[in-house]
């Protein structure tokens, strides 16, 4: 490595640590994005004016083009679901359903179900909150640990599982030809070893916790009243069914509805299904905000992209891409460390796969790998290194809605949404390895 790589690699890697810190220190993520990409092209030998006009700008708007639909339909959903307490609804039957032994575990699995359907991971966290603080103070559970099963039902097992409408399953797809139920039976069950393993992990948390002698202390901001009325369970969760048949159902081999026109289908059949629960005055309103919310939701990560583009296009980037194309071992082992380490850097998912997959999947497809497998691989190992402390969602979850510092709450978010997704990941790696041909 020369001393002009070199230079570019201690580049990247300084801006990702002022990546993590200045994020977690809640400054700007675009204030952030600009700094590091300006470090990046200043050690890689790209010229300044070129980094940000060129690079940066077009992996952000690149990104922005290919899936802001995918990012308004599903806030167009989670608004209506909001706004009709039908994303309450469903979390409220499903807890209901399992009872009070399990009422824990109940909190991820309503959240993740939520997540499955379409609606955005913010929403279904927002939405169960006030049901896992019920919840958890009749169990006499720490509160600092509801941050950790609302992030573990949502951004893990449901958001990279096969079939799920999410920008996780979305971009891979794009940039491989795939459908969203690629390489779908291994895919779900390395789905279902997260699940089982992060709800194994959360269950030892809260008795660990009880024979310390920790409990619930409710916070001054707590509400725990709510007497707004609620649809039916069950017919709240028609529109999520109605969705996810919608963009999976196939005819001569090919889907018929795209998953932008799937999931808006499923937004409209809530708003005339819940009718009766919203303000029909307030139509309009909502479609408004949620336009804007989805707007700040995508830039967030395009701003995040644009960076990435930039590390892209310097020197020590493809040393890094050949460090991770021959890493020993199968081919999928590659793909699933190439594309964690990069939605690490990026401190998002979607961002390392807005990243990671039109990048390395094209060089893996030329190895002969079934783009499927690829597809799911990439999914799934997106889902690890992304919930570093940094990541926009873990800070809006902990410290925003459930008003929980990092020291307190960080330790079991760690191993649900870092550890577990990361053992999916290396279950993935072998089951491909194994059976890579499998539907």
């Amino acid at each position: 490595m020369d001393v002009a790589t070199l230079f570019s690699m201690l580049g990247i890697l300084v801006s990702l640590a002022l990546l993590i810190i200045l994020i977690m220190r809640g400054v700007n993520i675009y204030v952030v994005a600009l700094m590091c990409s300006i470090i990046v092209a200043l050690t890689g030998g790209i010229d300044l004016y070129e980094g940000l006009k060129v690079n940066y700008m077009t992996g952000f708007v690149n990104f922005f083009k290919n899936y802001f639909l995918i990012f308004l339909t599903g806030t167009i959903m989670g608004k209506a679901y909001e706004v009709t307490n039908g994303a309450k609804a469903i979390a409220r039957m499903i807890i209901n359903r399992f009872g009070p032994n399990m009422a824990l575990i109940s909190i991820p699995l309503a959240c993740g179900i939520i997540s499955y359907g379409g609606v955005s991971v913010f929403v279904a966290s927002f939405a169960v909150f006030p049901i896992a603080l019920e919840v958890f103070k009749q169990a006499d559970i720490p509160r600092k640990f509801i941050p950790g099963a609302l992030t573990f039902g949502c951004s893990t097992w449901a958001m990279v599982a096969p079939g799920a409408p999410q920008i996780q399953n979305a971009v891979p797809a794009a940039a491989l030809g795939t459908d969203l139920m690629a390489g779908a039976v291994n895919g779900f069950i390395s789905s279902a070893v997260i699940l089982l393993i992060g709800s194994f992990i959360l269950i030892k948390y809260a008795n660990n916790a009880k024979k310390r002698g920790e409990g619930f202390v409710a916070k001054p901001m707590d509400v725990f009243r709510d007497d707004a009325a609620y649809p039916s369970g069950g017919l709240a969760m028609l529109p999520l069914i109605i969705t996810i048949l919608a963009i999976n159902i196939k005819v001569g081999g090919k889907t018929l509805i795209p998953l932008e026109f799937g999931v808006f289908l499923g937004s409209v059949t809530v708003i005339l299904l819940l009718n009766k629960y919203q303000d029909n005055t307030k139509i309009m309103f909502n479609l408004g905000e949620a336009c804007k919310q989805s707007v700040v939701s995508i830039s967030n990560t395009c701003a995040v992209v644009g960076f990435g583009a930039v590390v892209q296009a310097s020197k020590a980037f493809p040393v890094v891409i050949d460090a991770m194309m021959n890493i020993p071992g199968p081919p999928y082992l590659g793909i699933a460390i190439g594309t964690t380490v990069i939605a690490g850097i990026c401190g998002s998912a979607s961002g390392g796969l807005g990243i990671a997959a039109p990048l390395l999947g094209p060089s893996y497809l030329a190895l002969g790998i079934p783009a499927a497998a690829i597809h799911r691989v990439m999914s799934i190992s997106s889902a690890a290194l992304d919930s570093l402390p940094h990541n926009g969602y873990i800070v809006t979850v902990t410290n925003g809605l459930c008003n929980e510092t990092h020291k307190d709450a960080y330790g079991l978010v760690f191993w649900l949404t870092v550890v577990t997704p990361f053992i999916g990941s290396v279950v993935a790696v072998i089951l491909f390895t194994l059976f890579p041909y499998l539907p």
